[in-house]
């Protein structure tokens, strides 16, 4: 699917603020402390176990989301944007409005998580 260069364009700038708010958000996460080392009781144990699985779960998402963006920002680049990676059909533009960084087509991406395969 061949999107118009000033719809492209106005993609690009979106996806280009976010993955600047990204890297702001993955610096700031990977340099705040989780847990301070002070002497715990079990529940404060277990409070910070779970903060830190939470921080960590926070840092994998956004760092995905961040991946996806530089994938997207790729296809942009190269001429592929918008054409689903596992059919070659188009993604329609409403989904790509919803998921400026969608890889596969509504069906396709079904096929995909029915199988399990996760994003």
């Amino acid at each position: 699917m061949s999107q118009p260069k000033a719809v492209l364009e106005k993609v690009r700038q979106e996806l280009m603020k976010r993955k600047i708010e990204l890297e702001h958000d993955l610096k700031r996460l990977s340099q705040e402390p989780v847990a301070d080392d002070q002497v715990q009781d079990p529940g404060d144990q277990a409070l910070s176990s779970t903060m830190e699985a939470l921080h960590v779960s926070l840092q994998d998402a956004e760092l995905g989301e961040y991946n996806r963006i530089g994938r997207a920002l790729e296809k942009i680049q190269d001429g592929s944007y918008g054409i689903c990676m596992d059919c070659g059909g188009p993604i329609s533009e409403r989904r790509l409005k919803s998921y400026p960084d969608a890889a596969r087509c509504l069906s396709c991406q079904e096929v995909f998580e029915e199988k399990g395969l996760g994003q």
